[in-house]
């Protein structure tokens, strides 16, 4: 075995192609007959209160919303990702196993990360009214 290179097996990537290939087939089937999360056609008339991102922005819409600082962690957050494997102390793992106990401190920020993003999403999506209050629906 060459040094750095991993042993594999293409029995193991012939179900990932064969659960792929599924997923797409599935996706193109559900496509006609699933709207997309789209508003009405933009109106310079009317105007929608509250002006909503799309819902993959709405977690950075609503951290901006308390403070327009509150971009810079976004970024602060996103180089850190981007530069993860490059950091000083980074430990190789020889072996495929979910949060390995090695790596604790980056499996702990990225759930946590990922939790917030998807509260900030739902917090965005399902409680902000008119004026970008905190309303609850009902």
């Amino acid at each position: 075995m060459k040094r750095g290179f991993v042993k594999s097996s293409p029995h193991f990537f012939r179900p990932v192609g064969r659960a792929l290939l599924l997923l797409v087939v599935l996706l193109a089937a559900l496509a006609p007959f699933i709207p997309a999360p789209l508003q009405e056609a933009a109106d310079p008339a009317h105007t929608p209160n509250p002006v909503k991102a799309a819902w993959f922005l709405l977690w950075i819409q609503e951290l901006v919303s308390h403070s327009r600082l509150m971009i810079y962690p976004v970024l602060a957050g996103a180089l850190f990702f981007l530069f993860l494997p490059w950091l000083p102390g980074q430990l190789r793992v020889n072996r495929a196993t979910w949060f390995p106990r090695e790596l604790r401190w980056i499996n702990l920020a990225t759930v946590t990360v990922f939790v917030a993003i998807v509260v900030l999403t739902v917090v965005a999506l399902y409680f902000r009214g008119e004026n970008w209050s905190l309303s609850f629906p009902g």
